[in-house]
Order: structure tokens, then C-alpha cells, then sequence
């Protein structure tokens, strides 16, 4: 039973855990839940269950043991307290909207049944002792104790059973068996013990230590009612533990951070307490009258902060073999579930070389580190994975010494990464834990060639690109990518497949732009993976027309274009187009007998493909001239094809 909550802060969220220095156990979890505010938490170890309250959303939520939602249990008037009976089958949950307590079936997760605790009544808290259910109800600054049997079929409300109590605020109530436990929270704190067992609360003593009455802001009960540790001001910042008997002072159990504002108790007796602590340690778990927590958790940080627990937010499964934890971010609420929190954390290492023959004995060693000694004859079960065992293939066992080192030979039948794993699977008092290391293990090099590399074609050339895979022991696969120079176009797999009698293993490529082809081999048990590349180069299609010109006659064996002076010559170039591509054009002059430059410079070409480029200006008459457009890679505006130049375009002016 858990009691009413404060309100959760809102921080930077996380949903990871780190355990102490051993790290989170594998299993641990975090989901998030779909409250917008929280009440209460109990837990139905028989059906995995988990109840969870939301008073701001008049529901409570039931989740799985991982935190999926399985059910919500609606229309639940401000629900606050729940308390889950002994035998798992009922929850009973306060409804103070509707001034009632309200029976959830676990079998179905569903209301079953409202118990009207009179008008005006508002029931905060409640406990399951004695065969009762037990309510706080009333309203500031005063509060009284109310009980009903649900086992009769008209349950009788027996209230006022200890009248004017005067508490401000409503107290928190916690049973076990018989034995019923009031606790005052706030500025002066309290708690009084009651037996139950004949019906009518007697009072068996009252009191607190003085180093837990102040601020306390919950308190848990020991299954066997023996101990209350209480969650609060105690300094340094520790919770107290009590005996029920006599409500003394037995020990403390010290935290960091700050007052510690949640605290449950374990079936074997194991206590958990929690801070509000956004940069520090959130959980504490210690084993009974230990000074030192031997498991600690803390939520991620991050820029601002972490994640932080809620008040009255802890809760251990009804057979200790999960801790339930609260937590708050600014994205929302989570359920934590700690795995093994009972247990004493443990961490496995595996220490193997890192390099090794294959086919050769190889020696490794491991340990197991835990603050408890692990018992004689405790083992590891060591796992070998592989190529050839990709799944894992077992060692056997290997038994841990005193001191918790293991040792243990293998020779490694498949090269390549091969992995040793090291599995303690835990006792009584240790988690389990895994530990590995991974082995390069020696394969033989792998022969691998791929033709046309640096080559140069044409536009649009078919090219048969060929892989050859030398001799391996059982792989005969090759895969071949194709990567086309350019953005737009991604590197794709065009073709997986065992290598011809001959090694080879072939794909044919249009070049349309500079190519890079690839070559792999995964490699096998006895070959070394292999990669190779081939970079093959395209030019562009380009072609120039001259127009405008009045005649076209040859000088010697060239052909060249005749322009009055006064007629401007059109160049058209067509040449294959990309995204924001140039052409160069380059103009020449011959004299006495040599071409000369006479300037060059870049045109956009159209979408089309095309430039259209009219020579202007004064136009000197007896001069043999010549006109070429190119592609330039990268001067061009981009690098995807292989520089290429156009014919020359001749042409003469006269009079």
C-alpha cells in the first residue's frame, strides 16, 4: 500500500538506468505511462499486474510487469490510495470524489464494486488488515479512521473509530497481517501502531524517534510487521529504521542528496528509499541494518537535469523479484522496473588474447566481482560464437574460485571475430551477470580482383565489369555494387551470387557517368572478407553546329564556315545535361602557320541540354578561325563525368 503522493516535478526525462558501478541488470525497463498525474501504485504478484493511480485523470492504470498498458479502470472520481489485498484478488482504491472505495477485480481489472463511505466523507488513504479495509477520511485540519468488512454482503461503514484525531493532513496507512500503521507526515511527525486482529483498532504504542519526527515523507512496513523503516529528516541525510514493538531507533540508513522521500521493504527484508535528486543518486537498495546501499541506480543527466523519482513512488513486487519506481521527466511519467534489486549486483569480465591462430590452443580468463563472496562451486557457462556458430556454441562450464577468477582453453575452429562469453546465472543473494571478450582469430588472406579500373569510355558504353575470387575454403558468394558518380544517384547492390567454375562473377554498367564499382567477399570460416573497388570514367556526349554562314567550303582538307564580317555566327551546342551544368567554349586564330588561343568561356546549358551562342563584335576579315565546346570535370559545375572535348568548328570571315 502506497499513500498519497506530492506533486511530481517536471525535469528533462531519460529512460535509461545505471546501477551502481556494475551497470543496469539486462532486464531493467522504463515505459512511459499514460497518466497526467500520480496517486498510488500496488502490485498483483499473481496476475503480474500493476496498478497504478491518476487523480488528475479519474482513472487508475494497469500495466504489465514491463509497463505495457493492459487495462484503465475509468470514471474514479480525484482516486488516490490503493491498497491490494494479501491473496492478490481485489484492489481496493479511495475514491474521494465520490466518497467511496472502490473494489477492482484483478482477475478482470475492472470495478467490481462501490463502497459508499457516507457523504462528505473524502477518503484519502487506506490499508487491507485483519480481514478490513481501513480509510482515512474527513477533511483539514481534521481526520478520523473508518473500516468496513467486504466480505459481508451488506459491509456495514464502521466509522469514527478514532475520532478527532486532528491531523492536517490525511495519514498514511500501512498493514501487514493484523498490525495496522498510522503515520503523520510533515513539519511533526508520528506513527502508531495498532492490532487489528479482534476488529476494533487497540493502540499498542505511539510515538516516533526523535531523529525521524521531522519531515517524514513516507515510511514502509516490514512483511512480518517487525520493522517500519521510515523516510525522513534525519541528519545527515538518512532514512530510520524503527522497531514496531516499542518504536525505536535501530538504525539509520544513510543517502546522499537529500531527504529521502520514498521507502518500501522487500518480502527478505532488502530496502529500497529514494531522493528527489535531479543530479545525484535516485535509488538506494540496502540489505538489513547495512550502513552502505550495495546497489544504487540513477537516471540519465542531461543539459538540465534528470529524471527524478516521486514521492511515495517505490514499490517491490509481492516476491521481491522486481522493484517498481515512479519517475518524472518533461516528457512525461515513466514506471521504472529494476530487476534483481534483491540481489547483490555482480560483474563478469572474460580476459582472452587479442589476437590468436586459428587451429591453435588460445587461454583465457575471467572473474566475477561482487561486494558478497559467491558460494563454493559456483559456475559460468562459457559460449564460443563464431562464423560457422553464429547462434553460440557452448564450452561447458567452468567453476569460479574463491575469489571469483575462472579460467578455461579453446582452439578456434572458424577465424575471423570470434566472441568468448562468460554467463553466471546468478544464486539466492547474486544477479546474474555476463561478461565477454572477442578474439581476432588469423584466416587466410583472400584473392579478389575487379577489371576496368581507371578505364575510359564513351557516353553511354556498355561495360562488363568482373569480378575474380580466388581460392577459399567455403564461401563462393560475391556481391557487386554500383555507385554512379553524383548525389542523385546512391550506391545500390545490382547482384549477389556464387562465383562461375572459372572465380568470376560478372554485371555490365551503361556508363552514362564516371562509376565506381565494388566488390565484396564476405569471407568464411577460413578466408579473410575482402573488398575491392573499380573506378571507371564516361565522358559526356557533345556535338556543335554552325549557322548563319553563306557558303561552306574547304581550306586545304578542312571544312570551314564562310561569314560576311558583318554577320554574327550562331554556335549551338548540344551536350548531356545535369543539374546546373556549363559548357566551355574555346576560341583559337591561326597565324603564319599556328593556332592560337584567343579566350575561352562557360555557358549554362538549358534543361534541354542545349547553349545557343552568338560571336558578336568587329569581325577581322583573312583570319582562319576554330571553335570547341567542352565539358571540364568540376570546372563544368560538376564532377560526374570525365572531361571531354568537342570537335573543332571552323570558320573564315570575308568581305
Amino acid at each position: 500500500m502506497r499513500t498519497v503522493a506530492t506533486a511530481l516535478a517536471v525535469l528533462f526525462s531519460s529512460t535509461a538506468l545505471a546501477a551502481g558501478t556494475v551497470g543496469p541488470a539486462a532486464a531493467d525497463s522504463s515505459t512511459a505511462l499514460s497518466i497526467s498525474s500520480y496517486g498510488d501504485i500496488a502490485v498483483d504478484g499473481v496476475h503480474k499486474r500493476v496498478y497504478i493511480s491518476d487523480p488528475a485523470g479519474n482513472k487508475v492504470v494497469v500495466t504489465d510487469y514491463a509497463g505495457k498498458l493492459v487495462a484503465t479502470v475509468p470514471d474514479l472520481s480525484g482516486v488516490r490510495d490503493l491498497a491490494i489485498t494479501p491473496d492478490s484478488r481485489t484492489v481496493y482504491a479511495a475514491v474521494p470524489g465520490e466518497d467511496a472505495v472502490v473494489a477492482i477485480e484483478t482477475s478482470t481489472s475492472t470495478a467490481a464494486a462501490r463502497y459508499s463511505t457516507g457523504e462528505n466523507t473524502d477518503p484519502q488513504t487506506l490499508a487491507v488488515a485483519g480481514g478490513r479495509v481501513w480509510f482515512m477520511y474527513g477533511q483539514q485540519p481534521s481526520h478520523h479512521l473508518g473500516s468496513f468488512d467486504p466480505a459481508q454482503s451488506t459491509p456495514e461503514m464502521v466509522l469514527d473509530q478514532l475520532p478527532d484525531l486532528g491531523f492536517y493532513d490525511a495519514p498514511e496507512l500501512e498493514s501487514a497481517g493484523s498490525t495496522l500503521v498510522i503515520g503523520i507526515h510533515g513539519t511533526w511527525s508520528g506513527l502508531a501502531v495498532y492490532d487489528v486482529s479482534s476488529g476494533p483498532p487497540v493502540l499498542r504504542k505511539q510515538g516516533m524517534p526523535a531523529e525521524a519526527a521531522n519531515y517524514m515523507n513516507d515510511f514502509a512496513l516490514s512483511a512480518d510487521a517487525k520493522q517500519i523503516v521510515a523516510a525522513s529528516g534525519e541528519s545527515p541525510y538518512a532514512a530510520t529504521a524503527i522497531n514496531t514493538d516499542d518504536l525505536s531507533r535501530t538504525g539509520g540508513y544513510p543517502v546522499e542528496a537529500g531527504n529521502p522521500n520514498s521507502a518500501a521493504i522487500a518480502p527478505d527484508g532488502t530496502i529500497a528509499l529514494s531522493t528527489f535528486s535531479w543530479y545525484d543518486k535516485d535509488i538506494f537498495i540496502f540489505k538489513p541494518g547495512a550502513k552502505t546501499p550495495y546497489r544504487t541506480y540513477t537516471y540519465d543527466l542531461n543539459t538540465s537535469g534528470g529524471d527524478t523519482i516521486a514521492g511515495q513512488g517505490l514499490t517491490w513486487a509481492p516476491d521481491g523479484s522486481k522493484l517498481f519506481a515512479i519517475a518524472s521527466g518533461n516528457s512525461g511519467t515513466y514506471l521504472r522496473v529494476l530487476d534483481n534489486a534483491t540481489r547483490y549486483p555482480v560483474k563478469a569480465s572474460v580476459s582472452a588474447p587479442a589476437k590468436a591462430t586459428r587451429g591453435k590452443k588460445l587461454s583465457a580468463t575471467g572473474k566475477l566481482t561482487s561486494d558478497k563472496s559467491f558460494p563454493a562451486g559456483s559456475t559460468v557457462t562459457i559460449t564460443r560464437t563464431d562464423i560457422d556458430s553464429p547462434k553460440g556454441k557452448s564450452l561447458g562450464t567452468k567453476t569460479v574460485s574463491s575469489s571469483g577468477t575462472f579460467s578455461f582453453t579453446d582452439v578456434p575452429p572458424a577465424g575471423g571475430n570470434v566472441t568468448y562469453t562468460a554467463q553466471y546465472g546468478g544464486d539466492a543473494t547474486h544477479a546474474p551477470a555476463s561478461g565477454k571478450d572477442t578474439v581476432a582469430v588469423s584466416r587466410t588472406a583472400t584473392s579478389l580482383t575487379l577489371n576496368h579500373n581507371g578505364s575510359l569510355y564513351s557516353y553511354g558504353t556498355d561495360v562488363s565489369f568482373t569480378a575474380h575470387l580466388g581460392s577459399t575454403y567455403k564461401n563462393r558468394t560475391v556481391e557487386l555494387w554500383v555507385n554512379p558518380f553524383g548525389s542523385d544517384k546512391p550506391n545500390k547492390l545490382v547482384k549477389t551470387g556464387k562465383v562461375n567454375s572459372k572465380g568470376n562473377l560478372s554485371t555490365t554498367v551503361d556508363m552514362t557517368r564516371d562509376t565506381t564499382v565494388t566488390a565484396v567477399f564476405a569471407g568464411d570460416a577460413r578466408s579473410a572478407s575482402k573488398t575491392v573497388k573499380a573506378t571507371a570514367y564516361a565522358k559526356v556526349k557533345v556535338s556543335t553546329s554552325v549557322s548563319k554562314q553563306y557558303k561552306t567550303a574547304k581550306i586545304g582538307s578542312t571544312s570551314y564556315a564562310y561569314f560576311h564580317k558583318k554577320t554574327n555566327p550562331v554556335f549551338t551546342t548540344t551536350m548531356t545535361y545535369y543539374k546546373n551544368r556549363s559548357h566551355r567554349l574555346n576560341l583559337e586564330i591561326y597565324y603564319q602557320g599556328k593556332w592560337y588561343d584567343a579566350g575561352s568561356q562557360y555557358f549554362k546549358l538549358g534543361t534541354n541540354g542545349k547553349s545557343v551562342v552568338t560571336l558578336t563584335g568587329t569581325h577581322d576579315t583573312g583570319y582562319r578561325m576554330r571553335m570547341r565546346a567542352s565539358y571540364i570535370n568540376g570546372s563544368s559545375g560538376d564532377n560526374v563525368n570525365s572531361t571531354t572535348y568537342g570537335a573543332w568548328k571552323y570558320f573564315y570571315f570575308t568581305k
